[in-house]
């Protein structure tokens, strides 16, 4: 179905939501911090980026501002997945551009179809 980046620091997140994603057909590509994501998504342009929040380095509202304002990469979607749920982090994630923003550990059929929605199938 679609390319995703998955931007996520935790071996333990990576690998669940991979599992999560590739049962429903998607392609995932996984890279563990900001920086290195940002390179992987202006090399590959994913269908859509999965960002947490919480990375070492640049965080995810950072990655997700530099993401929106590049031109290379500004019409690809950010949907934030972080453990940080209060509704000011979720207006900041969306500030910076993010499309979507989803509270871990997410619900399996709410996050694939807020992932639909954002690549329109």
């Amino acid at each position: 179905m679609a390319r995703i980046l998955l931007i996520e620091d935790s071996p333990t997140d990576t690998a669940v939501l991979t599992q999560l994603l590739e049962r429903h057909g998607h392609q995932v590509m996984a890279s563990n911090s900001a920086e290195d994501g940002i390179e992987v998504c202006r090399r590959e342009l994913p269908d859509l980026v999965l960002m947490d929040v919480v990375l070492p380095g640049m965080n995810g509202f950072q990655a997700t501002r530099a993401l929106s304002r590049d031109a290379a990469t500004s019409a690809i979607p950010v949907l934030i997945v972080s453990t940080k749920g209060m509704d000011t982090d979720r207006a900041w994630g969306l500030r910076q551009g993010a499309r979507d923003y989803i509270v871990k550990p997410p619900v399996e059929s709410e996050l694939v179809s807020r992932i639909n929605e954002l690549i329109g199938a």
